[in-house]
This record gives C-alpha cells, sequence and structure tokens, in this order.
C-alpha cells in the first residue's frame, strides 16, 4: 500500500517507516525537519519537506502521492511550549490534524492512524493502569489539542465512516530520541552522563511513568494498520509504573553505579502519575512489549553512547 506518514523523520515516526519499508509498502514522508532529521530517514521511503501548517502544499501533496494510508505523527511535543504558546500549539496540533482529517476524508484515505498521548489525556488519577474508558482530563493545551483530535476522528468516523485509531502512548524511549528537546528524560539523562555531566531530577523523584520502548510503539502502530477494520482509541505502554528515581539508578547500572542522585526544584504542574491499561490493545490487535525495561535501557544506552549524542 501507498502510506503517507507526517513527522517520518523524527524520532517515533522513523522507527514506523523502517518497519513498513521492512513490509513491503511504499512510503512518503511529509517532515520539515525542525525536530526530525533527515539521517533517521529509511533509504527506500521518499522524503518531502513540507510543513503541516501549509494547507495548500498538504493538499497537494495528497493530490500527488494518492496515499492508502495516513500515519500522523507530526505535532508540536513541547508541554511547557504548550502553556507558554497556546495558540502555536493549537495551531499546530489542532487546526493542522484537522486539515489532515478533512484531506483524509476527501481523498477517501482507508485509515488515518494518530499518534496521541496517554499521560497527558488521562491527567493525575488513582485509578491506574488507566483504562481508555477513564475520564479525560488533561493538564495543559499540549493535551487538550490531542483529545481534540481525538473527537474530531470520532466526529468523521460516525458522520462520514472514516476509519481510524488513535493510539494514547505512555512515555517513550529509545534510540532516535532528541536528547535536546523538553521530551525524554531518558536521552536527556543518558546525553548529560555520557558527557559526564551529572543529570538533575526534578523534585523529589517520585513522580511515576509507563516507560515503552520505541520499538514496541511501532509495533503497535503496524498492528493498527494490519487490522483495518478496527476502529477507537488504544492505550500503548506496559502497565508497569515506574519513578524517576527507578529509571536513574537503571541508567546508572551503565555507569558502574559512578553518578550520585541529585534533586532540584519541582517542575511546578508536573503531573505526578501515569500509568496506561494496555489490556484492550491486546485483546483487539494483540499488541505485547517485547522489551523489557532493563533491556531497553541498556539498548538505548549502546545507541546513545555510539552516536555520542
Amino acid at each position: 500500500m501507498k502510506i503517507l506518514v507526517t513527522g517520518g523523520a523524527g524520532f517515533i515516526g522513523s522507527h514506523i517507516v523502517d518497519m513498513l519499508a521492512d513490509n513491503n509498502h511504499e512510503v512518503a514522508i511529509i517532515d520539515n525537519l525542525s525536530s526530525g532529521f533527515e539521517y533517521n530517514v529509511n533509504k527506500t521511503a521518499k522524503l518531502i519537506r513540507s510543513d503541516i501548517n501549509d494547507f495548500n502544499g498538504i493538499e497537494k501533496i495528497f493530490s500527488e502521492e494518492k496515499p492508502d494510508i495516513i500515519y500522523h505523527l507530526a505535532a508540536q511535543i513541547d508541554v511547557r511550549k504548550s502553556v507558554a504558546d497556546p495558540i502555536f500549539d493549537a495551531r499546530t496540533n489542532i487546526m493542522a490534524t484537522i486539515n489532515l482529517i478533512k484531506l483524509s476524508n476527501d481523498f477517501k484515505i482507508k485509515k488515518f492512524i494518530f499518534s496521541s498521548t496517554g499521560g497527558a489525556i488521562y491527567g493525575d488519577t488513582d485509578d491506574r493502569p488507566t483504562k481508555e474508558t477513564h475520564a479525560e482530563w488533561p493538564l495543559s493545551p499540549y493535551g487538550i489539542a490531542k483529545l481534540t483530535a481525538d473527537k474530531f476522528l470520532n466526529f468523521y468516523h460516525e458522520v462520514y465512516g472514516l476509519k481510524y485509531i488513535s493510539l494514547r502512548y505512555g512515555n517513550v524511549y529509545g534510540p532516535r530520541q532528541n536528547p535536546h528537546g523538553e521530551a525524554g528524560v531518558v536521552a536527556i539523562f543518558l546525553n548529560k552522563m555520557l558527557k559526564k555531566e551529572q543529570p538533575v531530577i526534578n523534585g523529589d523523584g517520585e513522580q511515576t511513568r509507563d516507560y515503552v520502548y520505541v520499538k514496541d510503539v511501532a509495533e503497535a502502530n503496524i498492528l493498527a494498520l494490519k487490522y483495518i477494520d478496527k476502529v477507537g482509541i488504544y492505550n500503548v505502554g506496559t502497565s508497569i509504573e515506574i519513578s524517576v528515581n527507578t529509571l536513574f539508578e537503571e541508567i546508572n547500572k551503565n555507569f558502574n553505579k559512578s553518578f550520585k542522585q541529585v534533586h532540584g526544584p519541582a517542575k511546578q504542574g508536573e503531573q505526578k502519575t501515569s500509568c496506561l491499561d494496555i489490556g484492550k490493545i491486546e485483546k483487539d490487535l494483540g499488541f505485547k512489549p517485547k522489551v523489557n525495561f532493563g533491556e531497553g535501557i541498556k539498548m538505548t544506552y549502546e545507541w546513545f553512547k555510539e552516536k555520542k549524542c
């Protein structure tokens, strides 16, 4: 099939493109390379340097490429930036996404597969691991935007029959993660430690997340395509809750525990807990994370060490 991937030069998108190429799909990528990198792009994929905020340009790409499937990953991913400039965030994460959804319906796309978020949509909750049916209380404009996109996808499905899956990710980590952005504590810690710099843990370090390896996330995206008639929202994680302190110590094993925990001020408004129930995606799509936390951290360390990011 002909597949169009927005954000396909980025961290998660490039891994999805690799798997699509391995499955002999024809892949075109839309990426403005603002956070992605050309060296991430699979050699068999076509890279189109464009911005999803260029609505006329995107429509032209749809017309020329005639894709069967859309994977939408291009986004403004900085939660703090979304708080500081919610209008900027909404332009990319709401308006540009709605444009892609509308074009997908107009061009009779067979399925729209969307990269959403779990923790940022559900907010802090004592009901963990959290199911897709849980009340949605996003704590940032970023989370609000992702939830809005989910609602528009459901609208286009109910009214026009557009098939979609929205994958709500836990905290994704692994090779190719950008250590210089706001997101990605694993990449940030590894980058500092490889430079022999001391990472700082925000607050008491007891805040928890559901850390899921990037290739497992890519596999979930492939399953969303395989089960073409499945529609709806699915959590993608491990259902295992891990604190930042535990994460730090797991990374520290690769440095012979040469680093001590150093704590700084807590981030104002930071979500305290997040863990996703993956029972639905296990049942419907046969998803099962293959890489455990220790293995994933080790492989990520090896990649960062080789690349010297």
